[in-house]
Formats: C-alpha cells, sequence, structure tokens
C-alpha cells in the first residue's frame, strides 16, 4: 500500500469511527488506537505536503437545538501512560514549556483530578437558577439539553448565588445505574459513558428521570457579576460550598509529584464505583489560565493524563469472516483464550479489512489484545511475528460464494439470499427492537434455517406447531407457545416491520417515521417505484422528513425498490401482518391540516417535541428543512439560519402564541 493510499484509507476509517463514537454512542476502538490512527494520519500529512484542514470530532445529533458556546469547549493535549514511562516524560516537558511561556519558576503548583469518563456538558447559572445546559458539540456550539439535565437530577435545580456563571463538568452513568439500564434495554450497550450520552440526548426529556445519571463539575468558563478566587483548588471548594457535585483535585507541586499521583490513580480507579479514563493536570493558579491562553484545539493550562487499557499477549489461532444481517464482511480473530478485564476473551473483532491490513496481524503470530472501553475485545497489533502469510481479501462470500461488493472501507456480500444473511436478518426481525417475538431466540433461528429452510420473515408466520414441536429442546407446549406468540407479532405494525427488516439507514426511529408519515406501506412503495423510474420528488419527499439527509432518503428508496425487498413484504402482508401504522389520534384542524411546519429555535413554554405533537395531532406535518413549500416557521429564542431562509422565501412565520391560536382553529 502506497503512503497515498494509507492515508486516504485512514482517513475514511477516521470518518467511520467518528461517526461510530459521536453520533452513534457505539465505539469500536479505544480512544488511545483512535489517538494512534489521528497521529499517522497527520504524519503521513506531512510526508505527503498536505495541508490539514481538520475539525475537532462532535457529537451533534441534530435532534435537538443547538446553541454556540460563548467560550469553546476544547479538547485536552494528552500524555498517555506506557510502560516506557512516556507520559511522564510529556508531564515534564509540559511543564517545562508552560513555565516558559507564563515567564514563572518551576515547581509549578498544580492540582490533579480524576478525568471522568462521561459526557461533557456546559451549564449556566442566572441569579441562582440552572438556565441552561448543552453538550459539547464540535466545540464550537452544542446541543441543548437544559430539560434533560433538569428531569436527569444530576445537578441542582438553584444555587445560593447572584449574577451568572457558566460551569463546564462531566455527567455519566455510575456502574449500578448501567448495570440496571442494561438489564432493562432492549440492545446491548457499549459502555456507561455512551450509555449517557444516549440517555441525555433523548428528545422526551421525561424519560430520563430516575435513570441514576450524575455529575462532576470542576471548571468554571466565565462569569458575570461573580467573584471568584484566584486558585483552582480556592474555585473548586466554592463550587462546592454552592452545593454542586465536585471531586476536590489534590494540589502538588510540580510535574514529578504530579505523575506520581497520576500513577497511583492507575491502580485505584478499579476500585472506583464509576469510570476514569485518565486524570488532569491543571495550573491551579487561574491568573495564568488567561496569560497562557489557547490553541485551536486545547488549553495551554491543562494535560490529560491517559490510563492505559488492559492488555495481553495471545497467540491468534486464525481469522473467521463474518456476514452480518447486512452482508457486511467482518473478519474476526480466533485467539488463544486469554483473560482479560475479568473476562475469558478468545475472540476479537478485527473491524474491517482496511484496519487488518495496517496491523498485518497474521494467523500464528503472537498479538496484542485489549477491551475497547473495557467491554469490547480487540486486537491491537503484533507483540511477535510468528505467522508467515497476510490474510488476503476475500473476493468472494465465505456463505455463498457471491462475488463480493466494496462500499467505502467496507466488504459487502450483495446477494440478499445469502443463507448467513437470512439468518442473522431473522434473529433481528424476531428481537425485542422490531417485532419483539417471545421464545424465539437463536437456536430455534438457526434450526429454522437448516433444519425446516427457511428464507423470509413471511415464513414464520405460516409456522404450525407441528413444524416446531419437532425441533431440538422444543416441546409441543413451548411450540404452542411460540406459535401464540407469531400471532400475537402479527400486530406490531408497520414501524416494527421496517425496523425488522434490517435495511441499511433505517433504525427504529427512521420506520417510525415513516410509518407516522406515510400510515401504510402501500404509498411508500409507489414512492420507490417511482424512485427506480428516476422521479426526483420521491428524494424530495422523504428529505423533508424532519432528520432524513439527502443521501439516507436514496437509500432507502433504492432499498425498498429492490424486488427481493418487496417480495418479502408482499410475503408478510400474504401471512396477514399488519403493514399500518399504529393509529394515533387526529383531530383535524382547519388551516392545519395537510400544512407542513419547520420548528427552529427554543420556545418559550413548548418543547420542539411537545410542539410537534400537537401539530401532528392536528393534521399537520413536521419537516426539518425550510421550502418554498413549507407553509409556517415556528421560531423561538436563537432561531438561527432556518428563521433566515424563512424571511428571505417570504413566508409565514409564528412564534409559540401564534401557533397555540392556529391549533385551536377558526
Amino acid at each position: 500500500m502506497t503512503p497515498a493510499d494509507e492515508f486516504a484509507a485512514l482517513g475514511a476509517q477516521i470518518a467511520h469511527h467518528d461517526a461510530r463514537y459521536y453520533q452513534q454512542a457505539a465505539p469500536e476502538i479505544t480512544d488511545a488506537v483512535y489517538d494512534d490512527l489521528k497521529d499517522r494520519y497527520r504524519a503521513l500529512a506531512a510526508d505527503l505536503g498536505i495541508d490539514l484542514q481538520e475539525t475537532p470530532g462532535n457529537d451533534l445529533t441534530g435532534d435537538l437545538p443547538t446553541i454556540p458556546h460563548r467560550m469553546p469547549m476544547l479538547s485536552l493535549e494528552k500524555a498517555s501512560e506506557g510502560e516506557d514511562g512516556s507520559a511522564a516524560l510529556k508531564l515534564a516537558a509540559w511543564e517545562t514549556r508552560t513555565a516558559r511561556l507564563a515567564e514563572v519558576a518551576m515547581p509549578l503548583a498544580l492540582t490533579v483530578e480524576p478525568k471522568i469518563d462521561g459526557m461533557s456538558v456546559s451549564v449556566i447559572f442566572t441569579n441562582g437558577r440552572l438556565t441552561r445546559a448543552v453538550t459539547r458539540g464540535d466545540g464550537l456550539a452544542g446541543e441543548d439539553i437544559t430539560a434533560q439535565v433538569q428531569a436527569s437530577g444530576a445537578i441542582p435545580l438553584t444555587v445560593p448565588c447572584a449574577g451568572t456563571f457558566e460551569v463546564r463538568g462531566e455527567l455519566y452513568l455510575p456502574h449500578d445505574a448501567f448495570a440496571a439500564l442494561q438489564a432493562r434495554s432492549t440492545k446491548p450497550l457499549a459502555n456507561p459513558r455512551n450509555a449517557c450520552a444516549g440517555l441525555m440526548k433523548r428528545k422526551d426529556a421525561t424519560t430520563v428521570v430516575g435513570q441514576g445519571v450524575q455529575a462532576f463539575l470542576y471548571q468554571i468558563a466565565w462569569t458575570e457579576g461573580v467573584d471568584l478566587p484566584t486558585t483552582q483548588t480556592a474555585v473548586s471548594a466554592w463550587l462546592a460550598h454552592l452545593g454542586l457535585p465536585v471531586l476536590c483535585p489534590q494540589t502538588v507541586s510540580g510535574a514529578e509529584a504530579a505523575a506520581a499521583t497520576c500513577s497511583a490513580w492507575t491502580e485505584r480507579r478499579a476500585h472506583l464505583p464509576y469510570d476514569i479514563d485518565g486524570m488532569v493536570v491543571k495550573l491551579d493558579d487561574r491568573r495564568l489560565h488567561d496569560r497562557l491562553g489557547s490553541t485551536e484545539h486545547h488549553p495551554r493550562w491543562a494535560i490529560a493524563w491517559k490510563f492505559p487499557p488492559e492488555r495481553k499477549a495471545t497467540t491468534l489461532r486464525g481469522i473467521t469472516i463474518q456476514v452480518g444481517k447486512s452482508g457486511k464482511l467482518t473478519p474476526v480473530a480466533e485467539l488463544e483464550p486469554v483473560s482479560l478485564a475479568g473476562t475469558t476473551v478468545s475472540r476479537a473483532s478485527l473491524h474491517n479489512f482496511v484496519e487488518l491490513e495496517r496491523k498485518d496481524v497474521r494467523v500464528g503470530d503472537l498479538v496484542w489484545v485489549e477491551k475497547a472501553g473495557e467491554i469490547i475485545p480487540q486486537v491491537l497489533g503484533v507483540a511477535e511475528r510468528r505467522g508467515d502469510t497476510p490474510t488476503a481479501r476475500p473476493t468472494t462470500c465465505p456463505a455463498c460464494q457471491s462475488a463480493v461488493m466494496t462500499e467505502e472501507i467496507f466488504l459487502y456480500c450483495p446477494n440478499p439470499g445469502c443463507p448467513a444473511q437470512v439468518r442473522e436478518r431473522l434473529k433481528h426481525f424476531a428481537g425485542r427492537g422490531a417485532m419483539d417475538i417471545d421464545g424465539l431466540g437463536e437456536a430455534i433461528i438457526d434450526q429454522l434455517c437448516t433444519v425446516r429452510g427457511l428464507t423470509s420473515p413471511a415464513q414464520l408466520f405460516t409456522l404450525t406447531v407441528e413444524d416446531l414441536a419437532g425441533l431440538d429442546r422444543l416441546g409441543a407446549k413451548s411450540a404452542a407457545n411460540l406459535v401464540a406468540a407469531l400471532a400475537d407479532a402479527k400486530g406490531r405494525g408497520l414501524a416494527r416491520v421496517l425496523t425488522g427488516l434490517a435495511l441499511h439507514q433505517i433504525g427504529e426511529k427512521l420506520a417510525q417515521d415513516l410509518a407516522g408519515r406515510f400510515g401504510r406501506l402501500a404509498p411508500l412503495l409507489d414512492l420507490a417505484r417511482r424512485h427506480a423510474s428516476g422521479d426526483p420528488e420521491p428524494v424530495a419527499i422523504l428529505d423533508a422528513i424532519d432528520g432524513v439527509a439527502e443521501t439516507t432518503a436514496r437509500a432507502v428508496l433504492d432499498q425498498l425498490a429492490q424486488p427481493a425487498v418487496q417480495e418479502i413484504l408482499t410475503g408478510l402482508a400474504a401471512a396477514g401482518v399488519d403493514l399500518t401504522a399504529r393509529a394515533t389520534a387526529v383531530r383535524v384542524v382547519e388551516g392545519v391540516a395537510g400544512k407542513s411546519f419547520v420548528l427552529t429555535g427554543t420556545l418559550p413554554t413548548l418543547t420542539r417535541d411537545q410542539a410537534a405533537a400537537r401539530i401532528v395531532a392536528a393534521g399537520g406535518t413536521v419537516v426539518g428543512s425550510v421550502s418554498k413549500k413549507t407553509a409556517f416557521v415556528v421560531a423561538g429564542e436563537e432561531a438561527g439560519s432556518k428563521l433566515a431562509k424563512a424571511q428571505a422565501l417570504n413566508l409565514t412565520i409564528l412564534d409559540e402564541a401564534g401557533l397555540l391560536r392556529l391549533l385551536e382553529g377558526p
């Protein structure tokens, strides 16, 4: 692979991992591995003479109002701990550089505090009341989670302090709260950090109540009418005095003492009731913070000491290829079993073939293994070369021998009849997030595919007690219960069916949006047929749904137009499966029914979800983007670009009061 090819491949990998971490809250690799990818990417850019215009990763979802930060929320410079003592050396170099820039003598007075592995948050208190809570977002702007933070109980709603100040910190889930949430979840959760982010970005803030989210606050960004102490230590004590949750830092003199404190926490962290992924070292004198300022990426007055995940060396016995429900081919490492972070690991994902080629691990090698987020086993690289032959990319699917296709950095089997895909799709179709068919687990589905030859979800609903009773570990009573569960699942409705099809881009939310928008399957399939014939309007219609981008709209329509997908849906209809949306009460209001609305900004009393629900209940539709076809734009505070576009198009603009009058009808 040439340096240019490696650079392009790394760029695609980093974009993929950014999406997994920030938008999907489902990371595949550790922070340390991600940092290694970025370091290699930057080094290649320098070698190739490429000027990188990097932007920090962001957690913006597009589902919540976006609010600019008065001061950017930057990342921290990192010193990663390793066996070579590199973190201590980097910390010492940071102290020397910082003292020189600040023009002060060493050793520096420093604070050391745990780095909570949570979700960054900015909170504003105005005259003693919590008035705003915002995510980090892209560092320049974040999403409004005020209602979610207020509902969570993680931060007091009032403090005994006049004036205004912004305090920053982390929201997190303690281990016991994460375990309870995992037990209630319909799908596996990656780790407490991502589970917390998923909770706090729910549109319905009431669902956050009682989930156990907590917070630690650690830094004042700015104040108005508030006099603060001049040291970080005293500020932490002041925040604690106000009743806010803080982790009071330790004060040390110089980088050597700070490194010793950080190292001591490496072992201590295993006994904490929450996750930390490192320590944060700051200058205690806050007056020096302003003097030193920041780079584009990080403040100069602080640095993060990153803990290493537990890693061990073991033998790579083989590399198998897993075929997922979407046809994605994933290389999987088969390992000599090794105890890691409290469990025995014998298999680990290699993620994709670009990653496999970059690491160049070969069967027979001694490889380093660790757990991403201390949850997902992964192979880091070669500890000792013992294998001979690199693993080649497959040209055919291992399950059906179809020629594979490439999409970005991934390989796919394009055959919807591939037995491995069929089996995985049936498992997904029967799962709790989709049709929720009680008693239809993986073992039964495997037998239905191999013994009964099932190839389509529709065939599930034709099964009889006699068909099932002969399967291994399934007696007559269990078979009868499963048939009853299948009959019950027929009434789940269109949204659950669309989720269960495991089509690319159609998750639970989009499935619900599509079902709510079209009501029945027929008009959705008609759009797909029109799209296949070259009509551009279907893409525009789906693009108007809140949160649906043009690329997503095209992907949805392309898949629904496929004969194999339409055959499955026809079979489900023939089997008596309900392919209509579950009814919602609609009281048609003249002047609202049939009209499209765009919501932007923060309304005085209604959340966006509440406003949207009332519009839909009156017969209107809520779309995400402003166009000439938009009937009304409902604008609140900090409405932004959508309001400007509506004004340019001379559209009808309503405030909340105007919307409520319109909803009352003539």
